[in-house]
């Protein structure tokens, strides 16, 4: 019985753990779907593994991209893209070696410590993050984040922004 318990726990907290990184998955796919029409270029994807400070090879990210289409569309949906983001998402860091990461890197862009940057800072990180966005691109992702219309992005919302939570 006391097997069965440990097990079940277990898999609860996989099962935790996996749907945690669908939503970070699903609010990096929804903030790079700037037309809302449910697909991303996949031109995109390594912007989106860089947002989110994952390691990979270009090789092996390309490998499964051409797994995942095809028929070389360009494109993919979220369930194709949860397939290739899901080789490089790390598993087992402490969520607060991730916060206090994020934290420094907040900290670097909001200079005055004011405990905001403004969304043209955060357009310049996202631009030289990747050179192919186009402003419109830019500007919708500005627009998700920025969802109070407030033209500055705290913390919290950088956390959003980063983690999906």
């Amino acid at each position: 019985m006391a097997k069965n318990l440990r097990r079940a726990s277990s898999i609860a907290v996989y099962d935790e753990d996996e749907e945690q990184r669908l939503i970070i998955m699903r609010k990096a796919f929804q903030m790079f779907d700037t037309t809302k029409c449910g697909f991303i270029d996949t031109v995109k994807i390594s912007t989106i593994l860089n947002t989110l400070g994952q390691q990979f090879d270009e090789g092996e990210l390309q490998d499964l991209i051409d797994e995942e289409d095809p028929e070389e569309t360009g494109r993919v949906n979220f369930d194709q893209f949860a397939n290739i983001a899901s080789n490089f998402l790390i598993e087992d860091e402490d969520s607060e070696a991730i916060q206090q990461e994020l934290k420094e890197a907040f900290r670097m862009y909001d200079r005055e410590g004011n405990g905001y940057i403004t969304t043209s800072t955060l357009k310049e990180i996202l631009a030289a993050l990747d050179d192919k966005l186009t402003n419109d691109d830019l500007d919708g992702m500005i627009n998700e984040i920025d969802a109070d219309g407030s033209g500055t992005v705290d913390f919290d919302e950088f956390m959003e922004m980063m983690t999906g939570e």
